[in-house]
Formats: structure tokens, sequence, C-alpha cells
């Protein structure tokens, strides 16, 4: 999933607010129509309407309690069930098995299966509808069959819709921690891969320049001869270890471009994004698709990172690379440290930057380099 969490916790929620809203309209309308029409007192209305209007007011309350976890019963669960058991007692003798007042109470029942597990769910289920079969059957005369099948369809289906409803936002928050947590993986990975390759280079150097080293200074007064040898032996050591430590840092600078495009495109669609990759990038020198690997890839860590993409359209034609994505993010015009490094690295090798909203709302990163010859050497690290 690329939708924000957050943006969609508070689609789902307020989605719900706004059908406890309608709800409470037509629970309320229907009670005044049959107070106009005389079927029941107008103090026998207001306590009726008083008990809607509580059970509405609780309900968001009690959802927002246990839309990210299942919380234990507490008293907002238990006066929102009261104002339900309320407004089923107090319905009018005249409305049949159909109505509103009578799904509030299931509705109670729906949003009481958030807090409880399955089984104390269904028992609950069981004795709800226990409960309005014989009280719709003993009181207001109504068939005890007709009652008890549907309201045990309503009571299932609105349990069912509830805990989907629920169940849709765990799915959205446990996507995005998982796409969070690949990325961290991901650098993890890179740093104790650096840190292998770092120790295998310099472990066995360092220690034998330790150990010519300390020969050489107890040798010093003894035979200046020999430890003059030995030090000559500890600055060739010295400089074959620092030209491979320049060359392992050089092989993590000099990145591969198809590698990078699909890396970056294996990952965006582990995220859930559509990525379509169009590539011609033969005219292009080493230095010039080094620099456009980096660009690929600072690129797609920031849609991973920063947006709510789902699609990613990455083109590269000559020394132009375009990366396309419409998942744009709230700070867009404000390029963070990585971009800025980047822009500078690029700008020093002839090139240019840039990344902004378009205006058919797409990010848009765009970066050019020199197609052919050689790259300046002047060397600027992203950040």
């Amino acid at each position: 999933m690329a939708a924000r969490p957050e943006t969609a916790r508070k689609i789902l929620l307020y989605w719900m607010d706004g059908s406890m809203a309608l709800v409470a309209v037509i629970s309320v309308a229907f009670v005044a129509g049959r107070t106009m029409a005389g079927a029941i007192t107008t103090a026998h209305a207001a306590l009726v309407i008083t008990c809607q209007l509580g059970l509405c007011g609780l309900f968001p309350f009690v959802m927002r309690e246990a839309f990210d976890r299942r919380p234990r019963p507490g008293w907002k669960l238990m006066v929102s069930g009261v104002f339900a058991t309320g407004t089923v007692l107090l319905r009018p003798p005249a409305f049949n098995g159909a109505s509103p007042v009578i799904e509030m109470g299931l509705l109670w029942l729906s949003a009481a299966a958030l807090y409880l597990s399955l089984r104390a769910t269904a028992c609950l289920a069981a004795v709800v509808v226990a409960l309005f079969t014989v009280y719709a059957t003993l009181v207001h005369g109504q068939s005890w069959l007709n009652t008890l099948v549907g309201t045990a369809v309503n009571a299932f289906v609105m349990v069912t819709a509830m805990l989907l409803w629920r169940w849709l936002w765990w799915m959205i928050r446990d996507a995005h921690h998982s796409r969070e947590a690949r990325a961290r993986l991901a650098v993890a990975e890179e740093r104790l891969r650096f840190a292998r390759d770092l120790h295998d280079l310099l472990g066995h150097s360092l220690s034998v320049i330790t150990l010519k080293s300390e020969l050489a200074a107890k040798l010093a007064t003894k035979d200046p001869g020999r430890a003059l040898a030995e030090m000559a032996e500890v600055r060739g050591l010295a400089a074959d270890s620092l030209a491979e430590v320049q060359q392992a840092v050089h092989g993590y600078q000099a990145l591969d471009l198809d590698q990078e495009l699909a890396g970056v495109r294996a990952a965006l669609e582990a995220a859930g994004a559509r990525c379509v990759v169009r590539a011609r990038p033969e005219d292009l020198s080493p230095p010039a698709r080094a620099l456009l690997a980096w660009v690929v890839r600072e690129g797609g860590t920031n849609v991973l990172k920063h947006s709510a993409a789902t699609y990613c359209a990455i083109t590269i034609d000559g020394g132009v690379l375009e990366m396309r994505n419409d998942g744009v993010p709230q700070a867009a015009s404000r390029p963070g440290s990585g971009l800025r490094g980047l822009a500078e690295r690029l700008v020093a090798a002839g090139g240019t930057l840039s990344a902004a909203t378009t205006a058919d709302g797409e990010f848009l990163l765009r970066a050019t380099v020199p197609v052919g010859g050689e790259l300046p050497a002047r060397e600027v690290v992203p950040a």
C-alpha cells in the first residue's frame, strides 16, 4: 500500500463519523415523524432522542479507542451500551422490526466487537439477538421467526463490516511499517558490508604494521640497519593499505546504472508501486552513467521514504533522466540534503538537477549530464 497510514486512518474514521451523523439524523427524524403522527408523546420522544444522540455522540470515541488495538472494555463502551438499550426499549410500538432504532442497538454490538475476541463477540451477539427477538415478540407482537432471522443477519453484517473496517486500517499501517523496515534493513546491510570489506582490507595490514613497528622500535638501538629495513616495509604496507582503501571507496562510489534501475524497480514494486523504466543510455560515457546511477538511487529512496506513490516512471534518453511519480510529498518544494548534495555533484560535472511538482500533480526529478567525453575531475560526494 502506498497510502500514508495517518491519512488512511483519518479517512476511515471520518467516514465512520459521517455515517454515524447520517444514522443520527435518520433516527431522530423517524422518531419526530412518529411523534407528529401522535403515535408517542413528546416526553417519550424526548427520551428516545436523548438515548439516540448519546449513543451517536459516544460512538466516535468508542471507535477511536479500539481502532489501533483491542483495549479492555471501558466506561465509554458501557455508557453507550446503556444508551443503545434505552433506544431499543423506548422505541414507539408502531415501529416494525426494520426500524432504524433497532439498527442502532446492533450498531453498538458492532462497536463492542472491536473490544472483544471473536468467541466473546459471538456469545454477546447471540445474547443480543435473543433479547431483541423476545422483546419484539412479547411487547410488540412481531413474528419471532422473522424478527430472529432479520436481527441475526443484520448483526452478522454490521459486526463483520466493523471488523473489516479496522482490519483494513491495520493492513495499511503494517504495510507502511514493513516498507520502512525494509529501508532500514537495506541501510544496515550496506553498512555491514562496508564494515566487513574495510575489516578484510585493513585488519591484516594494520596487524603486520603494528608488529613490524614494535620490532623496529626494539631494534633501533641494537641494529639500526635492520630497524630501517623494517620501517621501510612498514611504509610500503601503509601505502598498499591506503591504495586498497581508496580502491574500495571508489568501488562504492562508482555505481552501475543498469543495476540501480533494476534495484529501484524491484524495491518500488515490492512496496506496491508500479514502476515503468524506459532507458536508452548507450551513448553515455561511464562517468555519466555513474552520475545517473546516483540520481536513480537517490530518487528511488525519496519515493519510498517520502511519498505515497502508486506509480513511478523512469525515463533516460541520452543525457536526460526523468523520474515521475504520483505521490507528491507535502514538502516537495524543499529538497532534502540528499538532493542538495546530488545537485552539487551534477553541477560540478557540468550537469543539472531539478525537483518540483508538475502542473498535473506529479513529482518530477530531472537530471542532465554531458553525453560524451570525460567529466571534470572535481569530486563531490552526495550527502
